[in-house]
């Protein structure tokens, strides 16, 4: 069987494999190399049907289930298999668990909770270092382009030149490194994590080198003022976290820790890196709980107590780190950096009170996020189709697709403020007026003294800060209608456009922001028969576009009122994300969920759909059906291993050895090579009992390395002798 147990659920017709056809108009299959990555994926129906039609699935299906299954990781195609999380109940399993000592069970059960500590630790680390350096560089571009607009005749032009010059950069930087080092590190992650954690294996999906990228292709990415966020990139980043340290290190790297060979398995490294990714939703928002949820309700697919337990200590050892980081940086210690770089406002303040008419404006909010959730995965699976056309041609036009949207980009955010008139500064305000400095609600750009840009507030400034203007309290008359639509219309499309370039990004950002907006809107237009704040209408705003495009409800709910501290409004987010998911629902999936089946990643699904009851084995195996003997030559099993891609074997026992044909079970390819690499073989074909595998070998010599390494047959070489031995 294909994968010892293939993951994706058999179509109707019966079981498919999948193929990547080129688009070069040779017509013939694309060939893997380096050089070649994020190719198109095309639908064929037994052969006969329609290809290339905009609205097809990115797969080719066979009605013959022959070869590895191969899928879009990041940016770059590579195949995939199964991960073991079923643990294999042998004898040598057996006897190991019973031989194990109090010692032995006490050390394993405190290095779990060591390595959570850890994950904790390193992800919260992570995501500060990351903010700091988001807003030091972001905070330097700022400042150096407001520093340009004041001096000289062509101040605005060499003021546009310096701002777009800076984000080409960074923007190339980040895709560069991405191409040529990680392909897998493009992207959120999150639909790569989720298929990880539903038993999909991929090759560097995990790497050290994927959480080099994603590290820095992320900061180098949200500095070029692209519409995406850090926060999707720290959910692969804690899981990539938290594999390095499962696996015992890096064995290409020569960091490797043999105490942690306990967790060379991929059960324990599942929960692990479940924890990672806790981690990342707690690092990216500070929202402990929040994370656990995501965990829970969007990444896992197998979950228990224990799990919980850990995850949530995960997350608070985040909290903690972040919180510690983020008061040493008050001081002004940390340049720029200001606030940390979170979305961190605190509305417990303002009292919510609210009414009939404002539950009718959420009602209201929770349609128009529905439909305009359902709209955007809509376009955005266009676009991610187009861009695989782009992206197969190799790393150049990846760099190239990049430069384009940034160009794109840094002309919207620097040109479409001066469509916005210049207003007063308001008498009463709290901040100072024009904003000094890098961040703030009312920037100068190029009104005169005592005015400000409203619309550059909003371009003119990181994405987080953005939102924490948006979503501000008392600044009713601070941003017109014009210019919310404007930004609205720029950042829906913006966001659209940019999550398919070859960098790290994230789309919690983009729709935080496009539905903070709309939300303010609505507020503004219903502030004669509603008393809450549009500051409060932008958070139900960004509540229902969450809903309408992720799907998720409970995490989302717990990150925004973390976010916020303001538990007053859970029943209004409660609503509005229940009415938003309901109506996106009749659209399309999740944009996660569409990801996933966009990019080929065999996800099982919770619950079996009804015609899979009609389904025998047969169905879904790989051809041809290879079976080894109990006792099997040496030779047979080579050739086997060599010539197919199998991973699980059945082992059928026949006369003389049995009476008649017997089922004895099932043996992974991994399992038999560390057999023949033990070179523990017999001249004759005699039946031996388990106790002649226990002699000779340890349940630690079949533990399984990291994702993607492990003991290959062409690195085993045999005699002529050995080869005829059993």
């Amino acid at each position: 069987m294909e994968g010892q147990s293939q993951h994706r659920a058999p179509e109707r017709e019966g079981s498919h494999n999948y193929d990547i056809e080129s688009t070069d108009g040779s017509g013939g299959l694309w060939r893997r190399n380096g050089s070649s990555s994020g190719a198109l994926l095309r639908y064929n129906d037994s052969g006969g049907g329609r290809s290339g039609s905009a609205g097809e699935p990115l797969l080719r299906k066979r009605t013959m289930n022959t070869t590895s299954q191969i899928a879009i990781v990041g940016a770059n195609v590579c195949p995939i298999e199964s991960l073991d999380y079923e643990v294999v109940e042998n004898d040598l399993f057996k006897q190991d668990w019973r031989s194990r000592k109090k010692k032995q069970i006490f050390q394993y059960i405190v290095l779990k909770w060591t390595l959570v500590l850890l994950i904790g630790l390193l992800t919260g680390l992570v995501g500060f270092f990351n903010n700091l350096a988001v807003e030091n560089i972001a905070g330097f571009k700022l400042l150096l382009t407001g520093n340009l607009m004041l001096k000289g005749k062509c101040r605005y032009l060499t003021a546009f030149f310096a701002y777009g010059g800076c984000n080409l950069v960074l923007a190339a930087a980040a895709a560069a490194i991405c191409a040529y080092i990680a392909p897998a590190a493009a992207g959120s992650g999150i639909p790569e994590v989720k298929a990880y954690l539903n038993g999909v294996d991929a090759y560097s999906i995990l790497a050290p080198s994927t959480l080099f990228v994603k590290i820095f292709g992320s900061i180098l990415g949200v500095s070029a003022g692209f519409v995406l966020g850090k926060e999707g990139p720290m959910v692969h980043t804690g899981a990539c976290i938290a594999n390095l340290l499962g696996q015992g290190g890096s064995r290409k790297y020569r960091l490797t820790c043999n105490w942690l060979r306990y967790f060379k398995n991929d059960r324990d490294r599942r929960d692990l890196i479940t924890c990672g990714s806790a981690a990342g939703v707690a690092a990216a928002f500070r929202a402990p709980v929040g994370g656990v949820l995501f965990a829970l309700e969007e990444a896992a697919s197998w979950w228990r107590s224990a799990l919980l337990w850990r995850a949530f200590f995960t997350t608070a050892v985040v909290a903690v780190v972040l919180r510690s980081l983020i008061e040493f940086c008050r001081s002004g210690k940390c340049g720029l950096f200001g606030q940390g770089g979170l979305i961190m406002f605190d509305l417990s303040s303002t009292v919510a009170t609210y009414s009939t008419p404002d539950l009718i404006a959420i009602i209201i909010l929770g349609i128009i996020g529905g439909i305009f959730g359902g709209l955007f995965n809509f376009l955005l699976d266009k676009v991610l189709r187009v861009y695989s056309i782009i992206n197969e041609r190799g790393a150049p036009f990846k760099i190239l697709l990049t430069i384009t949207i940034s160009i794109i980009t840094s002309m919207c955010s620097y040109g479409l403020p001066w469509l916005a008139a210049c207003t007063p500064c308001p008498v009463d305000a709290v901040e100072q007026c024009p904003t000094i400095g890098r961040s703030g609600n009312f920037k100068n750009f190029q009104c005169p003294p005592g005015h400000y840009n409203d619309l550059a507030s909003l371009f003119f400034n990181t994405n987080d800060d953005a939102i924490r203007n948006l979503f501000s309290n008392g600044t009713e008359s601070e941003f017109h209608m014009s210019t919310l639509f404007i930004f609205f219309t720029a950042v829906y499309c913006l966001g659209i456009l940019t999550y398919g370039v070859a960098v790290p990004s994230g789309l919690f950002i983009p729709v935080i922001l496009a539905g903070a907006t709309y939300g303010r809107i609505v507020g503004t237009l219903l502030g004669s028969i509603s008393d809450l704040d549009p500051g409060l209408f932008a958070l139900l705003g960004a509540a229902s576009f969450l809903g309408g495009t992720m799907r998720m409800t409970v995490s989302v709910c717990v990150i925004l009122l973390e976010l916020t501290n303001d538990l007053a409004m859970l029943p209004l987010v409660m609503l509005v994300l229940l009415i938003s998911k309901t109506i996106a629902d009749n659209f399309n999936k999740g944009v996660y969920d569409q990801i996933v089946v966009m990019k080929g990643l065999p996800y099982m699904e919770a619950h079996a759909e009804p015609y899979m009851r009609h389904l025998v084995a047969g169905d879904v195996v790989s051809g041809p059906l290879i079976t080894f003997s109990g006792v099997e030559k040496v030779g047979n099993i080579v050739h086997a291993l060599r010539f197919t891609g199998h991973n699980g074997f059945p082992v059928v026992d026949e006369p003389p050895l049995t009476e008649a044909p017997e089922l004895v079970g099932l043996v992974t390819r991994s399992h038999l090579l560390v057999l023949l690499n033990g070179k523990m073989f017999m001249k004759d074909q005699l039946k031996t009992s388990g106790s002649f595998v226990l002699q000779r070998f340890g349940a630690f010599d079949f533990a399984k390395p990291g994702s993607g390494k492990g003991l290959k047959i062409q690195d085993l070489d045999f005699t002529d002798e050995e080869m005829e031995m059993y």
